[in-house]
């Protein structure tokens, strides 16, 4: 018994090895069956016509035609698109259980590396399962199918109102259709509302305030009140780390105990505020006004003001008894007639600083800069232990 490897016409790949025997008709008949094709003729490798059985040799190959000429396997690259009238072929597709009508040209020519392609270039290559109308099966979303269709059909990508974009980028992922998944990655990026930087207004705090339990701390680190005015309100314990509160109007407001290190309070004005207890390490509030303000704790708790820049600060007649101004920048600040008992000014940059009418007595100033300071009208004398150049 002889036995011989059919090819489709024109390709060399998914072959059937089949016995020989009978007639010439009866091999078209089992290649048929085997290539899933209607067979009309044989041809050897070099497109030699086979019309007898007995020419037919044991491990031949042979390549079986529909009717059309000999096509060379060498040539399948152009096979895939001239083979069965690929071009012109009209396919129907069951979508999860929606038709869809289309060429085998529209489903391979755009995209010939995308799954779609790769399924339908060939003839049933794949064994593509069909439905008892002959379309082939797939189970897939239809309304996120449809767009893809349109763009393989005419190169836009258009997506009708309703239809999530995201949906249709996973079809298209799953697809493999790779330009048209950058083009919805690019819409759907286009698409997202910009990062919103814009200032928190008083309205908006006042919101969060009422909505934040009393026993709650909250939280406002990084956050961007640029100019809002929250005067006179009660922001106790919140925690303003790393905010932005330049040119904020903050006066008679109540930061007892609140968290202000290294954020910006350059321009503000506290005028008037309760900053007992607060810490402002590394804070900038250059040019802030700080009139009257009372940084004393009856309770003992000191406010920390560590290496903030003060520089052109006004904190006339502030309550600052205890107070932590270690190696601050106070340059060409007015701290007339405030209350320094015991603060802690050792390193603190007090250069042509307005110091006159102060109450220093015990104030620790060892390393500070006192250069061009104005100590006039002191309530106690300034001993030369607390100055040290």
């Amino acid at each position: 018994m002889r036995r011989v490897t059919l090819f489709i016409n024109g390709t060399s790949k998914n072959g059937k090895v089949v016995a020989v025997y009978g007639t010439l008709s009866d091999l078209l008949s089992v290649a048929s069956n085997k290539l899933g094709i209607k067979a009309c003729s044989l041809y050897n490798g070099k497109g030699g016509l086979i019309d007898d059985i007995a020419l037919i040799r044991d491990d031949d190959v042979l390549y079986v035609s529909e009717g059309d000429p000999f096509i060379d396997p060498q040539n399948e690259a152009k096979v895939t698109s001239d083979q069965h009238g690929a071009h012109t072929d009209w396919l129907t597709l069951n979508i999860g259980g929606r038709p869809f009508t289309t060429t085998r040209s529209t489903l391979v020519s755009k995209e010939p590396e995308s799954m779609l392609a790769h399924m339908f270039r060939e003839k049933d290559v794949w064994g593509n399962k069909r439905d008892e109308h002959g379309a082939y099966l797939i189970d897939r979303s239809p309304e996120y199918f449809e767009p893809i269709l349109n763009y393989l059909r005419h190169g836009q990508l258009i997506i009708n109102e309703g239809i999530n974009v995201r949906g249709v980028l996973e079809e298209a992922r799953f697809f493999g259709i790779e330009q048209l998944a950058e083009q919805l990655e690019a819409a759907i990026k286009n698409s997202q509302p910009p990062e919103d930087h814009s200032p928190i207004s008083r309205k908006e705090f006042v919101r969060f305030l009422l909505a934040t339990p009393t026993k709650s701390e909250l939280r406002c680190q990084g956050l961007n009140f640029s100019g809002a005015d929250l005067s006179r309100l009660d922001l106790r314990y919140i925690n303003f780390k790393m905010a932005n509160l330049s040119r904020c109007n903050l006066a008679h407001a109540n930061l007892c105990c609140s968290n202000l290190e290294r954020a910006d309070l350059s321009g503000a004005n506290l005028d008037g505020a309760n900053l007992q207890g607060v810490k402002m390490l590394c804070s900038n509030a250059e040019g802030a006004s700080l009139k009257g303000c009372n940084f004393e704790d009856p309770s003992g708790l000191k406010a920390n003001l560590e290496g903030a820049n003060l520089k052109g600060v006004d904190m006339e007649g502030s309550q600052m008894t205890g107070i932590n101004l270690r190696v601050a920048t106070l340059k060409n600040a007015k701290l007339k007639n405030c209350n320094l008992r015991g603060a802690t000014l050792a390193g603190t940059d007090l250069e042509n600083c307005d110091l006159s009418g102060c109450d220093l007595q015990e104030a620790n100033l060892r390393g500070s800069n006192v250069k061009g300071a104005i100590f006039e009208e002191m309530l106690t004398p300034l001993h030369m232990s607390q100055s040290v150049r």
